[in-house]
């Protein structure tokens, strides 16, 4: 960590690099233990939209993961706070399970496009009601564009693919919130008192995860679970801090070469 200062914070991704829907990464929770035991803030970083914060945290709980879950900062929240700051009111195109986390945002008459990961809406008409808004001047937000994401039969496709046809179709540029935002590893590392340049982000996603990480300013370390394949590496510049076979390496580096 030559130039740069002492690492305060770590954040973690949490689907793909901690756990596949119901199934931890083997020995994810004991490492997640070891590294709470070292002077290093921790937060958890996703992007998932299937569900809201409050589900994702009981999942997490059950499969006996140590966190709190104002611990967790997910894309939603990232989504809500522009909402809210535009005033905006969205027709909300994701699961109904992460519904809950914009209780209290009006949604009547919409005048805005909001878009997550929503396999149960992503039908042509739901689709194509979002893209006469848009091409009557509804802003098309994007709570993130990942192309895949790991399940337990195999990858899916992520919201991206969705996101970037609306842009196609309406020759528009979606707003986007999520990683690899820098504005959302901003918000991410607000409340823990650190730059940046102290902080460290591990996850399976190269482009989102560790180059959106990268390009913020913190080292980035991939692993290769959940959506990760081979080469992936390669898709980002600069190419990741370090490249580990799970969490569990990656905590064990952090702990033997980064305090």
């Amino acid at each position: 960590m030559a130039g740069r200062r002492a690492l305060k914070a770590v954040l973690i991704d949490l689907s793909g690099t901690l756990h596949i829907e119901d199934t931890a990464v083997p020995g994810a929770q004991d490492a997640l233990n070891r590294l709470r035991q070292a002077s290093v803030a921790v937060k958890f970083v996703t992007n998932t939209t299937k569900e809201s914060k409050r589900i994702l945290f009981e999942r997490l709980q059950r499969l006996n993961f140590n966190l709190q879950e104002n611990e967790i900062f997910t894309s939603l929240s990232a989504a809500r706070s522009l909402l809210e700051q535009k005033q905006h009111r969205p027709l909300l195109l994701v699961e109904d399970s992460a519904l809950e986390d914009f209780t209290g945002i009006e949604t009547s008459e919409p005048n805005a496009v909001v878009i997550g990961l929503a396999p149960d809406h992503f039908n042509y008409s739901t689709l194509n009601k979002a893209f006469r808004m848009i091409l009557d001047g509804a802003p098309l937000i994007a709570i993130h564009k990942a192309r895949y994401y790991k399940r337990k039969d195999g990858l899916a496709l992520g919201p991206g693919p969705f996101v970037t046809g609306l842009e196609y179709a309406t020759d528009c540029k979606a707003t986007v919130v999520g990683k690899p935002e820098k504005t959302f590893f901003t918000q991410a590392l607000s409340d823990l008192g650190c730059s940046p340049s102290e902080a460290v982000m591990i996850g399976d996603d190269a482009r989102d995860d560790v180059g959106g990480a990268q390009n913020s300013g913190m080292l980035g370390i991939l692993v290769r679970t959940g959506k990760y394949r081979e080469d992936d590496e390669n898709k980002i510049s600069p190419a990741p801090h370090l490249i580990c076979d799970s969490f569990p390496d990656a905590v064990e580096h952090i702990l033997q070469n980064l305090l």
